[in-house]
């Protein structure tokens, strides 16, 4: 999917929101439980229910890959149940040496038809390389995240030493920085804003007025409303572009808002007042 189209479907639905399918088999309704292909029909069932209200779904692949051969296979069937006309992440945050890099590449966007996967930039370009050279795909590089443990590296003051010209001079200059800064700065040269996105939590709101001076142009993923305490209209207020820019996140908000045979509606329900919380926002 491609930026153009994408942002169409923000302003034509009124809404950028994602729906987060962490589907844990341990919290799904009694009635399915025991069902042979449970987690599908689970996730069929919220996809319904939600699809108008959201312009895309986030798979937590994690939920998936526990369980084994079936949880993969509920994940690719999920998958090819999205409409096109919904975007797609695969929330895998990958990243490795290049070879390997290039086969999750090749898993997500090929075997499994994402528009989007998350990835860890620890690693450095080569590790991200080859999920940017797909064509109408994004890359998701996680920026600043909304974990407590962002702290621990993240949020981490750093002093960087660049070398300036001034006046025939050669001049050293020193910059102290968030960790986080630099990785923006940097990932943001690995690719453009047509094909780059970054995590940015939605639970660190005070910093993202800096990060959208550091990456003015680039969509954002926000994590972090609903469960996990973000502020909706904060970030809203602090990172809303001309064409939107945000990707907003919800997933045990909307996708367990009930434990009943109403799980579905509820979902809905939810989606809902998110899409028109949204709406005031849209420009």
């Amino acid at each position: 999917m491609t930026r153009q189209e994408l942002v169409s479907q923000i302003f034509a639905k009124q809404t950028y929101l994602l729906v987060g399918l962490d589907t844990d088999s341990t919290k799904l309704p009694l009635h399915l439980q025991g069902h042979p292909d449970a987690i599908f029909e689970f996730n069929k069932a919220i996809i319904d229910a939600t699809l108008e209200h959201c312009v895309g779904y986030k798979i937590n692949t994690a939920f998936y890959e526990a369980e084994g051969l079936k949880g993969w296979e509920a994940m690719e069937k999920t998958v090819n149940y999205i409409p096109s006309t919904h975007f797609k992440i695969a929330d895998a945050k990958r990243g490795d040496i290049g070879n390997t890099s290039a086969q999750y590449a090749k898993a997500f966007f090929e075997t499994l038809c994402f528009d989007a996967i998350t990835v860890a930039p620890y690693m450095g370009e080569d590790s991200i390389k080859p999920f940017l050279e797909y064509k109408d795909k994004w890359t998701i590089v996680l920026g600043l995240t909304s974990n407590a443990g962002s702290k621990d590296f993240e949020l981490q003051k750093m002093v960087t030493t660049t070398e300036v010209l001034v006046e025939g001079i050669h001049t050293t200059v020193q910059q102290t920085g968030y960790l986080y800064e630099t990785v923006l700065a940097t990932a943001s040269d690995w690719g453009t804003d047509e094909n780059l996105m970054f995590v940015v939590g939605a639970t660190n709101a005070d910093q993202v007025t800096n990060i959208r001076r550091l990456t003015p142009n680039h969509f954002y993923l926000v994590p972090g409303i609903g469960v996990q305490g973000g502020s909706l209209s904060a970030i809203s207020e602090k990172a809303l572009i001309a064409d939107c820019g945000l990707l907003v996140n919800a997933s045990r908000a909307i996708i367990y808002a009930s434990e009943g045979e109403d799980f579905a509606e509820a979902a809905g329900l939810i989606a809902l007042e998110y899409a028109q919380e949204m709406k005031l926002y849209l420009k």
